[in-house]
């Protein structure tokens, strides 16, 4: 049988992209703070799904990700789905310093946790949400863009380190558009806003496909290349 580890899988992407990896019938390991939210999808297969509680933000949580994967049983694939972001305009550094605890330091937890893991087993998958906002540094989200485009670059990294050390693990770096989560706060006005259902399969095709990069999609293939491609002195003028 087939399975997965989700850490991240309360709400929003990892919650949609947990549901269909269930239907198709993997063993799948859900975590986040919140386990009673994680409640409906052992329901959905009691005998499939292994919950544990996992906070990115505690020093605890690689021991916390081991435990659960010993739980789940072997997995060659794990999914971080975890992360925070908010518009910040005033520049409150509390808000800052959140964001980047959780999508800098927490991300770091997990994606080495995920790879010391994966290279003691002999090779794997790691896939992970980033964002099109790594793409460029963004004013009103300066925290979230800049810890974006750190994970990115993260990724790519630790696929060097796998490739010349001939570790066997590949990796996935899904960056999705605006989609209707509660990231979003409820705000529905953001453009071209995608549904979590739609978001979760094209998720769940990134990662058992094994993509190495998803962009979703085809607007925002469109958006990321004006956004790397505008001249900065055009850029720092644009009021986002």
């Amino acid at each position: 049988m087939q399975s997965i580890v989700i850490v991240g899988a309360t709400s929003g992407l990892g919650f949609e992209a947990a549901k269909l990896f269930i239907e198709k019938g993997y063993r799948v390991g859900v975590a986040g703070r919140r386990t009673e939210l994680l409640a409906s999808l052992k329901a959905m297969a009691p005998e499939r799904v292994v919950i544990g509680k996992i906070d990115v933000t505690d020093n605890n949580a690689q021991e916390q990700l081991y435990e659960l994967l010993k739980k789940t049983g072997d997995t060659d694939t794990i999914f971080l789905s975890s992360g925070i972001g908010f518009q910040n305009k005033q520049m409150n550094p509390e808000i800052e310093l959140k964001i980047t605890a959780t999508n800098g330091m927490g991300f770091v937890r997990m994606i080495t946790a995920a790879f010391n893991y994966l290279k003691t087993r002999g090779g794997g998958h790691i896939a992970a949400i980033t964002s099109v906002a790594g793409s460029r540094g963004i004013g009103v989200a300066a925290a979230y863009s800049a810890t974006k485009s750190f994970q990115t670059q993260y990724i790519n990294a630790l696929e060097q380190l796998s490739c010349s050390y001939k570790m066997n693990i590949s990796f996935t770096d899904i960056r999705p558009g605006f989609v209707a989560t509660a990231l979003l706060n409820g705000n529905n006005n953001y453009p071209m806003l995608m549904t979590p259902q739609y978001a979760g399969k094209k998720i769940y095709n990134a990662i058992t496909k094994k993509r190495r990069v998803s962009i979703f999609d085809w607007r925002y293939k469109v958006v990321v290349a004006l956004m790397k491609y505008t001249p900065r002195f055009i850029w720092k003028r644009i009021k986002l």
